[in-house]
């Protein structure tokens, strides 16, 4: 193990005239190796309850600390997020290492305030890492912001969304070790949810898993990838700008269009099918935008529309587990969606699509979707949930146990929504046997991306 710089050595490396690149700078070294030693102190609420810990984390701190303030010259543009952290590690080892909150510093945080191509951020706070690790440990990110002069343009017109912040990997501490692809400031320990001001989706990992994932799908299946897909498979540059094109409009899409009343993003119990749908309408939104972009000539518009198809129905589908994946529902569903409009076949043990007519099934499908939205505000809300799950139903078979596929009579309709959530199966909608096959081939490959970068 590399040996803890003190303050005064760690200054002084930062500070030389050729420094190199941060994650190979000491500093760095110091700060990944004193989070990592302080993580297994901690509970899963992110609090340090042993007090006989308490005086090696308190040595952690001051290198954590030390390390911070090490490499804080490199981060000019993070200086008030910097010293607020100080400050935030501060209150929580001398008020004895309870529940962190380090609301302070993340309101200091504004990334989206520096979307400039190429610039870097270096990110500690005690959080979780979404589809990584559930516990609120300290963590230490080195991110570096993907903002081309092409999506640049386009979010400064009608793609405004000013939250949106693509970064990529330049080091990371054991919570992104995973399959985490986002940092978002929900995630962070803190005495109460302010106001979010950004999120961030690492491009780079996307694209690299994708290319991974697609590539080997592709091979065991046999699907034949025209010219301009397969180099999506060979490029991870311009695989990173189809992602954060797709990116852009996604994410933006979760607060535009004819929305139910309690819209996604609010936390509360639904059936899952439900976050499916949500999912699937902004990934389809955005294929909509990038046939329309295409026409205007924004060349990454034509990758976005296979990076969605492909990912949604090769990764999805057999990634993560069976107990309430909505994302893997999504997939599902557009896999049958285009198999039963006769645009995606599998004969003679060959997939294969039909590029020339892919547009019109998946524009279909998003429009299916979209009236369900736009005709929600006249339903109650157990009349929405019935309609969306006979639009789910009318291509996806349930699971032959299922009560909700008997119908609203064998339904616990007239009690409280919490009864009609509780009918619905874990797996609802189970892997077709395409699916089954497919995640015994694949599923070596998907763990594999686990902690993949560009």
């Amino acid at each position: 193990m590399t040996e803890i710089l003190d303050a005064t050595t760690a200054s002084t490396m930062s500070l030389t005239d050729e420094p190199g690149p941060v994650a190979q700078s000491p500093a760095w070294n110091a700060l990944t190796v004193a989070v990592s030693r302080i993580q297994p102190l901690q509970a899963t609420d992110g609090s340090i309850p042993d007090p006989a810990d308490h005086r090696v984390a308190g040595e952690l701190v001051r290198e954590i600390l030390d390390a911070v303030t090490a490499l804080a010259p490199r981060f000019p543009h993070d200086a008030g997020y910097l010293d607020a952290l100080a400050v935030d590690f501060d209150r929580w080892r001398d008020g004895g290492f309870g529940v962190p909150d380090f609301l302070d510093s993340l309101q200091a945080f504004r990334p989206e305030l520096h979307r400039v191509d190429g610039l870097e951020h270096l990110v500690v706070f005690p959080m979780t890492t979404q589809n990584g690790s559930p516990d609120r440990h300290v963590e230490a990110v080195l991110v570096q912001v993907i903002w081309p002069e092409f999506l640049a343009e386009l979010e400064a017109g009608e793609y405004s969304n000013k939250l949106f912040v693509p970064v990529r990997f330049l080091g990371f501490t054991a919570g992104y070790d995973t399959h985490s692809a986002v940092l978002f400031p929900e995630t962070v320990a803190m005495r109460e949810v302010p106001k979010f001001t950004w999120g961030a989706i690492f491009a780079d990992r996307e694209a690299a898993r994708f290319r991974a994932v697609v590539g080997a799908a592709a091979g065991i299946t046999g699907l034949e990838l025209p010219a301009h897909v397969a180099e999506l498979l060979t490029d991870q540059q311009l695989t990173e700008q189809a992602f954060v094109l797709w990116d852009l409009i996604h994410d933006r899409t979760h607060m535009h269009g004819d929305l139910p009343f309690d819209p996604f993003m609010i936390k509360q119990r639904m059936p899952y099918f439900l976050y499916s749908l949500e999912e699937l309408r902004c990934d389809l939104t955005a294929f909509r935008e990038a046939v329309a972009l295409e026409k205007q000539g924004v060349p990454q518009a034509r990758l976005v529309q296979a990076a969605i198809v492909l990912d949604r129905i090769f990764r999805f589908p057999v990634t993560g587990s069976r107990v309430r994946n909505y994302d893997g529902l999504g997939g599902q569903l557009l896999f049958a969606w285009l198999h039963q409009h006769h645009v995606l076949h599998w004969t003679d043990n060959q997939l294969t699509l039909d590029w020339d007519q892919l547009t019109g099934p998946v524009l279909e499908l998003g429009r299916q979707i979209e009236d369900l939205y736009w005709r929600s505000i006249d339903r109650p809300k157990v009349g929405h949930w019935l309609a969306a799950y006979a639009l789910v139903s009318a291509t996806l078979e349930p699971h032959p146990a299922s009560v909700w596929k008997q119908g609203p009579a064998a339904l616990p309709v007239l009690g409280p929504p919490k009864g009609l959530t509780d009918a619905v199966l874990p797996d609802e909608f189970p892997l077709s046997m395409f699916y089954e096959a497919l995640q015994r081939k694949l599923s070596g490959v998907v763990a594999d991306t686990a902690g993949i970068t560009g």
